[in-house]
């Protein structure tokens, strides 16, 4: 039986407090996310694209749902989670090649802060065909 004391438990709920996280935790944990998020997208967009092998028909169903709006806020959303994991994944390489190690704390906030221009224009572009 799993207990509060067990220490992996323990670990797992730690993980998720997000008091005293300071930006380096953020950036981590987005990634992780976006990571899960775009690994799950990737399994949906298979399944849809199977449908595709119906022929005209099921061509035809998936053009119709793809012009909801539901399904261009889904859009979106894989959009955000693309420069998000993208924007900090460049932000690592850099590091790890030693380009801006002092300045992390300024390069996350200003690739995130492209990210969310970009997430506006790409929102307004999806949202206005």
């Amino acid at each position: 039986m799993i207990t509060r004391q067990d220490p992996k438990l323990r670990r797992a709920l730690l993980w998720g407090d997000v008091r005293k996280r300071r930006l380096g935790m953020w950036a981590y944990a987005l990634n992780r996310l976006t990571g899960i998020g775009l690994v799950v997208y990737l399994y949906l967009h298979l399944v849809i694209l199977s449908q595709l092998a119906q022929g005209p028909a099921g061509w035809d169903s998936f053009v119709a749902l793809a012009k909801t709006a539901p399904f261009l806020a889904l859009d979106v959303i894989l959009l955000v989670g693309l420069l998000i994991h993208g924007l900090n994944g460049v932000r690592l390489g850099l590091t790890g090649f030693g380009i801006g190690v002092r300045a992390q704390k300024q390069l996350f906030i200003t690739l995130m802060a492209v990210a969310a221009v970009t997430a506006v224009v790409g929102a307004v572009r999806i949202f206005s065909q």
